[in-house]
């Protein structure tokens, strides 16, 4: 199963939210070892940057970053996506080329904690806890 991280997700794991990051840290985990295939939308690296080095310091940043680098596949941001998402009945455009980077990398769903950003989407969205139970239900047969 190949699935789009939206940036809420991960950030829960990198800035430790305690009541998310338990879980954002199986489901990156599950990347790690390879159950799922998972994806980063390229804007959403630079805006971990940016937000990591507010948040933390530019030095853990940088390293955050390689790490996610080295287990994420990168869903590219390119006039095709773009085009995409600025003629897309999605009210906010950040969140309409996360998801057409996604469509365009052909990922199979996205996960997000804010399910009410992709409204327009065709692709399944699932909040953490449904990915977790879809993927431990999968796992087990």
């Amino acid at each position: 199963m190949k699935v789009l991280f939206d940036i809420n997700v991960v950030l829960d794991l990198l800035l430790a939210r305690e009541a998310f990051v338990e879980l954002s840290a199986n489901l990156v985990g599950l990347v790690e070892n390879k159950k799922i295939e998972g994806y980063l939308c390229a804007t959403t690296i630079t805006t971990l940057d940016y937000l990591i080095s507010k948040a933390l310091n530019k030095k853990r940043a940088k390293a955050e970053i390689q790490k996610l680098l080295k287990i994420f596949n990168i869903a590219e941001v390119n006039s095709a996506v773009l085009e995409l998402s600025i003629s897309s009945k999605f009210s906010d455009f950040e969140d309409a080329v996360q998801y057409y980077s996604g469509v365009c990398a052909e990922v199979d769903a996205i996960v997000t904690r804010n399910s009410k950003d992709f409204k327009a989407a065709t692709l399944p969205i699932y909040n953490p806890e449904e990915l977790w139970g879809l993927v431990a239900s999968q796992l087990a047969n």
